[in-house]
């Protein structure tokens, strides 16, 4: 069972569809840690060009699917309620397996650093356990 669902990540996060790249929360640390679902589907409009007859989730959608849970995290704090979480930079950033439609990936971050708006969190996509992308993301809050 999920902590939350589509409607209430909208609620914290400004993302809308097709861009909300999270179906539910799992696990919510505030200012912590979140842990994340996507259910990948062929039905996301990505895979209608990547790539054609070998569809591939883009490694840079799975980092910002990374990156919303972050996000979640971070923006569930009463003190950036309503605010937008920003890219301020992504590290040691690995790709190591194909998703495609029909995986479950689970997105982990946990914010390693925070100084006011600004943070560093280290991030994993998991399919079966197994690791998809790793990488450590920082973002700024305003």
């Amino acid at each position: 069972m999920s902590l939350m669902g589509t409607k209430e990540i909208m609620e914290i996060i400004p993302h809308r569809q097709p861009f909300l790249l999270l179906d539910t929360i799992e696990e919510l640390e505030p200012g912590k840690r979140a842990v994340g679902k996507k259910c990948v589907s062929y039905n996301e409009p990505f895979f209608a060009g990547h790539f054609p007859g070998e569809p591939v989730m883009p490694g840079v959608l799975i980092v910002e699917a990374l990156a919303q849970a972050g996000a979640v995290a971070i923006l569930s704090q009463p003190d950036f309620k309503g605010k937008t979480a920003y890219f301020g930079g992504i590290n040691h950033a690995k790709f190591k397996k194909k998703v495609v439609p029909g995986d479950v990936l689970t997105l982990e971050l946990e914010i390693t650093k925070q100084k006011g708006p600004i943070g560093i969190g280290t991030a994993k996509a998991t399919v079966d356990g197994k690791l998809a992308v790793s990488a450590e993301l920082t973002f700024a809050v305003g």
